[in-house]
Formats: structure tokens, C-alpha cells, sequence
């Protein structure tokens, strides 16, 4: 295992720091990285205690986390900039168990934010915000991956779920919108509440139609602006009568 200087590796974490404190503040703040390989993966066996980390950070790659409830699961993207906290299932107890699974896409590296980090990090409270703040995202990410599965129409889930990638991990370039996120249609499938072959049916036809198409290192270019009915959506909030 080797450390880094999070602020190097992370620089919007450091976005509020006032410029004279961000230099101390980088040199300070050094954690341990971990790399993992693509297969399954087991914090708990694989990750120090529990008790001494605040969470672990993202650094780059892709990752699924897989709850399974009776014989149905729900599958959620974890990436570059996502907080987690793998080891312990906080609802331990509760009437509805679940287990979890998680599987790594792609190689990945991850930061411990264990308790000498927080201890430092305590001086910086700007950094502390911000590391909240990007697990209050990943919830609403998750909330919205959620609210997608229920859209009518697989066509619509599923532009819609690449666009909500583009807005996560997305580049603008001249051709339009790339997002550079490999997945089987098999898991995009899981990702709308779909089977496979749909999948594939869905995506050739927005392909026909010009909305998206593919990228040479994999994942999708995604061309013009999000359907207007996406961008509409911002304007009504749930309940309200037009």
C-alpha cells in the first residue's frame, strides 16, 4: 500500500480553501492508497478495521454495488469522486435485511480516510465540506438511478441513464458528449430494469436516430442537448399541478 497527497489526486476538494492554507493543507494531508483489481471484492477481507476509517474515496475506476433482497437486486455505479464506507451494514437489526455485493469494473484506486486523516483534516473544515458533500451526491445519484427504473418507455431509461452518467462522469468534446464508461448491455439492462436483448434494441435505435453512438475505447458519445422532456422535468416539481 502506498500514500499520496489527497489534494494531488483530488484538487476540488480544495476548492475552498483559501490559497495561502491549501499548500499546508496538501502537505498534510496524506493517506494510503489501495489499488483493486476488476473481480469481486470483499472490503471487509480486504480493507483495514473498520473502526480506524472514516470512509474510503474513489480515486479513479468503476465499480458496482449489488443489494440483494429475496430474490431480486438493484445494482448502483460507483466512481471516480464517490465516499463509501463498504464495511458495515448500518441496518443491522432492521426488519428488511439485505446483502451486498460488490464487483469492480475497472482497475481501481481508492484513498483510506482513516483516523490520522481526520484528525488533520479537522483543521481544514472547507475539505471536511466537501467530502460530505459528495456523499450527500452519491445519495442523490442513487436517487435518481432509482427514478429512471420507473420512466415509461426503455428508450426514454435509457438515454436518460446516459445522460445522468454524462452529468457524473462525462467530457464535452467537439463531437459531442463522451462518456467514457464501459458496460455490457447486460448490465445496463440491470442499471433500467431490463433485459439484455431490450437493451440492445433500445440502443440501435437511438443510434438510428442520431442521439448517441459509440465511442472507439468503448462507452457512448452522446450528440445535441438531453431530450427536452429531461430538461422540462427541472421546471415541475413532483406534486404540482401545470
Amino acid at each position: 500500500m502506498t500514500a499520496i497527497h489527497l489534494l494531488d489526486a483530488d484538487p476540488d476538494l480544495a476548492t475552498g480553501l483559501d490559497p495561502r492554507v491549501r499548500e499546508e493543507a496538501r502537505s498534510r494531508l496524506v493517506v494510503p492508497v489501495r489499488a483493486i483489481d476488476p473481480g469481486l471484492w470483499e472490503p471487509q477481507a480486504t480493507l483495514p478495521l473498520a473502526s480506524r476509517q472514516l470512509g474510503v474515496l474513489v480515486l479513479e475506476g468503476l465499480m458496482v454495488r449489488d443489494v440483494a433482497i429475496v430474490r431480486s437486486s438493484c445494482a448502483e455505479l460507483v466512481g471516480r469522486g464517490d465516499l463509501l464506507h463498504p464495511w458495515d451494514d448500518l441496518r443491522e437489526g432492521a426488519p428488511v435485511q439485505a446483502s451486498v455485493h460488490w464487483r469492480i469494473l475497472e482497475p481501481t484506486r481508492i484513498a483510506l480516510l482513516d483516523n490520522r486523516f481526520l484528525r488533520v483534516a479537522g483543521a481544514y473544515p472547507e475539505v471536511v465540506a466537501a467530502l460530505t458533500l459528495r456523499a450527500v451526491a452519491r445519495s442523490q445519484a442513487l436517487a435518481i438511478s432509482l427514478a429512471i427504473t420507473s420512466l415509461k418507455g426503455l428508450k426514454q431509461r435509457v438515454v436518460t441513464l446516459l445522460w445522468h452518467l454524462a452529468d457524473r462522469w462525462g467530457r464535452v468534446g467537439p463531437e459531442g458528449v463522451s462518456v467514457p464508461i464501459v458496460l455490457t448491455h447486460h448490465m445496463l439492462g440491470r442499471l433500467v430494469g431490463a433485459s439484455r436483448p431490450s437493451v440492445s434494441t433500445a440502443l440501435k435505435e437511438l443510434e438510428r436516430e442520431g442521439a448517441v453512438s459509440k465511442r472507439r475505447e468503448g462507452g457512448w458519445i452522446l450528440h445535441g442537448e438531453p431530450p427536452e422532456e429531461l430538461r422540462a422535468a427541472s421546471l415541475s416539481p413532483a406534486g404540482s399541478v401545470g
